[in-house]
């Protein structure tokens, strides 16, 4: 990285001057110590750095300091200036030059760092109760989760795909009950579901369940049910048990069938009941009573999570003998470790927040490092409709990950869902999503990329005059084309250096941004990246021309041209989202 090439410059020029006893007091310099950064003025230079830091070390004014520095420095090729304390650097024809080469050499593996100490890592997200469609919340999970996953895999890192299903709790019970009703009516009885609120949480009134009802009677011939309630199924009696089954395995398949539209692709889909079933619930809660972590109180099993950190102890056995949510969540944790993972990281709601400090605890509490977990907190999403805040719930049509998929497509769903920080609420204009002009960013950037193809297919293409019938000779041959792509040479940019510098330099931030973005979590930045890198091509676009009689110039920026469609494709690839090559 250009940036890296300069702050190594500058730190090895330090350790020079040091040596030499040229910088005042100073007796030794800690790599590491300084940084590069953007200088507000483009007109000082591409990086810059700030060495006033070392004036309490070496007892100098910060411009002595920062000249004394540049008289080890080779400045051959690359422009170094001194303003106050800051190091000012303008990058040179052989590292603009040696930068597109590398995207050509490297190509799908631009941006990729090497000597990466890589994990196994577990990426746990979405993780949903299989009782009902995702709502968008679910959406922003499952995007965010699948491009973090490409992007820790591009990264280096080994990544398991896990989606947690929440199928042991009396939620699944209640899936089966308003089955039942959903059933019943498909049958001709007059039954509703309880209008009292309180009674009514109970149940899953919701439409969803009416196709599974239609279903499950097609499956099972049933007919009638008689009143009385006995017997077997068609003559009166529904096995809430079997009805809870179906229901759930609808829910699933569903959930699944949705989930790889769009483009979430799971490694495991990892049951709670088969977690209970294993005995590996007992089994925590056991060790963590025999190593005196647990104590009762009012009937309860209390975890002492606050000798590690949480703000007060928990309960993970209820009175009446049943565990509590975290009980489980114990036990699934440890298993993950149990698993070889070297790393967990989960993607939760921003509502979960006081949930992190307790499992930690008890990954500490049974022996294991609780730093290998790493919990993404993310806030929610709100539907913009015509510039107006929709409430989640108020508007039928729009409350379900499926439905927004339709009205606005995958691409569009997948890139802005993900294009804020996560802990920051996203809003989501659904209207402008479906736009085709420069203000909807996901369009914004697929049409950078189609540009590029559009200008390759016509550097090749025959020109006809619509007037005279007569064509025009195509302003390369494909050869020629094909040579610049495959035998790209790096003298081949020179001649549109001056003109090309701030696209280059976007181009080389690739790396950089990778890096960044693999070692926080983020992967807003990858859609921020796309949409810079996008405007910056669009301008290189229109202040020059690129198809032209110069021929060298042309295969310069021809050359810069199928560069950009080579970045945009990676990133793109990484976010899942399609990189057109017409629109």
């Amino acid at each position: 990285m250009i940036k890296d090439y300069f702050l190594n410059e500058i730190e090895t020029a330090i350790e020079k001057a040091v040596k030499d006893n040229k910088l005042g007091e100073m007796k030794e310099y800690a790599p590491g110590t300084l940084s590069t950064e953007r200088p507000k003025n483009p007109d000082f230079g591409d990086f810059a750095i700030n060495v006033s830091s070392l004036a309490r070390f070496a007892k100098m004014a910060p411009p002595m300091i920062a000249n004394t520095i540049l008289e080890y420095v080779n400045k051959d090729d690359n422009d170094y200036t001194v303003i106050a304390g800051f190091i000012n650097f303008k990058a040179g024809k052989k590292l603009l030059v040696n930068s597109i080469k590398e995207i050509f050499e490297k190509d799908k593996n631009y941006g990729k760092p090497e000597n990466v100490k890589t994990e196994k890592i577990i990426l746990e997200y979405v993780s949903a109760n299989p009782t009902g469609p995702f709502h968008i919340g679910h959406g922003r999970w499952a995007a965010m989760g699948s491009v973090l996953a490409n992007l820790l895999k591009f990264y280096g890192h080994e990544v398991y795909q896990e989606f947690y299903i929440n199928d042991a709790g009396s939620q699944i019970n209640k899936l089966g009950n308003s089955l039942a009703i959903r059933v019943r009516q498909q049958l001709g009885e007059d039954i509703d579901f309880p209008t009292d609120e309180v009674e009514r949480k109970n149940f899953y009134p919701g439409d969803y369940l009416i196709p599974v009802a239609k279903k499950y009677i097609e499956i099972n011939k049933l007919t009638s049910l008689a009143p009385c309630g006995r017997g077997n199924e068609g003559e009166g009696y529904l096995d809430v048990k079997k009805l809870s089954d179906f229901a759930k395995a609808e829910m699933e398949r569903l959930q699944k069938e949705l989930l790889e539209n769009f483009r979430v692709h799971f490694d495991n889909f990892y049951s709670e009941l088969t977690l209970h079933k294993s005995g590996k619930v007992d089994e925590c809660v056991q060790k963590l009573k025999d190593s005196g972590k647990i104590y009762q109180k009012d009937g309860a099993d209390w975890f002492k999570s606050s000798d590690y950190g949480d703000d007060q102890d928990r309960v993970i056995k209820k009175a009446d003998g049943s565990n509590t949510y975290l009980t489980a969540d114990i036990a699934y944790h440890i298993d993950k470790l149990e698993r070889g993972f070297d790393r967990m990281i989960n993607i939760w709601g921003a509502d979960h927040h006081g949930y992190v400090a307790r499992v930690k605890a008890s990954i500490e509490a049974l022996g294991y490092d609780p730093n290998k977990l790493e919990i993404l907190l993310g806030q929610l999403v709100n539907l913009v409709i015509n510039g107006n805040e929709v409430r989640m719930g108020k508007r039928k049509n729009m409350v379900t990950l499926d439905d927004l998929i339709d009205e606005v497509g995958v691409d569009a769903t997948r890139f802005w869902m993900s294009m804020r920080n996560i802990d920051t609420t996203l809003d989501f204009d659904i209207e402008l999503a479906k736009t085709n002009s420069d203000e909807n960013p996901v369009f914004y950037v697929q049409y950078a990329h189609a540009r590029a193809c559009s200008i390759l297919r016509n550097a090749v293409e025959e020109k006809l005059n619509t007037e005279t019938g007569e064509t025009t000779p195509a302003p390369l041959t494909k050869a020629e084309l094909d040579e610049i792509i495959n035998n790209y040479s790096p003298e081949t940019i020179l001649p549109t250096l001056d003109t090309a510098k701030k696209l280059i330099l976007k181009l080389e931030e690739y790396k950089s941004m990778i890096k960044t973005s693999a070692e926080t979590r983020q992967v807003y930045t990858i859609c921020r990246y796309v949409q810079e890198l996008a405007s910056e091509f669009h301008s290189f676009y229109n202040a020059n021309r690129v198809i032209s009689d110069d021929k060298e110039m042309m295969k310069a920026r021809l050359a810069l041209v199928i560069a950009v469609k080579k970045v945009l494709n990676n990133a793109l690839d990484i976010l899942a989202v399609t990189a057109p090559e017409r629109m």
